[in-house]
C-alpha cells in the first residue's frame, strides 16, 4: 500500500515537471490560461483566422502594430478578469490570418521573435 502511494506520489511530480517543461518554451504564465480561459478570445480565436474574425469575437483592439520581424500586424487587447488585467495579443500573417496568438502584448511577441531570428542567425540560419 505504501508503495503505491509512492508510485503515484512520483506520477504526480513527474506529470507536474513535464507540464513546466512545456510551458516554458512559450514563455507564458499557465495561470494566466487557467484565469482567463472562458474569455473569448482566449476560447474562441483560432490560428488561420481573419482578423474581421478576431474582431468580432473581441472587438476592436486597444493598439495595433506593423511586425517588424515578420511581415504582417499584431493586435493588443486586454483581458479583465476579477478586476485584474491582462495583456494579450494576436498576431497576423501578411495575409491577415492569426498566426500567433498569447499572454503578452505585441513589443513583447516582436521581442521574442527577434531573439529567435537572431539566434537562427548565430546558428547558421538553419539551413
Amino acid at each position: 500500500m505504501e508503495t503505491s502511494a509512492m508510485s503515484k506520489h512520483g506520477l504526480l511530480l513527474a506529470c507536474a515537471l513535464a507540464s513546466t517543461v512545456g510551458c516554458a518554451s512559450k514563455l507564458e504564465n499557465p495561470t494566466d490560461y487557467y484565469t482567463y480561459r472562458n474569455q473569448p478570445l482566449v476560447k474562441q480565436v483560432e490560428d488561420g483566422m481573419t482578423e474581421q474574425q478576431v474582431r468580432n469575437i473581441g472587438g476592436p483592439p486597444s493598439s495595433a502594430m506593423r511586425r517588424k520581424v515578420n511581415a504582417g500586424t499584431c493586435n493588443d487587447y486586454v483581458l479583465n478578469q476579477d478586476g485584474h488585467q491582462q495583456a494579450f495579443h494576436v498576431s497576423f500573417d501578411r495575409d491577415g490570418r492569426v498566426e500567433h496568438s498569447g499572454f503578452m502584448s505585441c513589443a513583447q511577441r516582436e521581442k521574442v521573435e527577434l531573439e529567435k531570428a537572431q539566434k537562427n542567425v548565430e546558428h547558421g540560419g538553419g539551413y
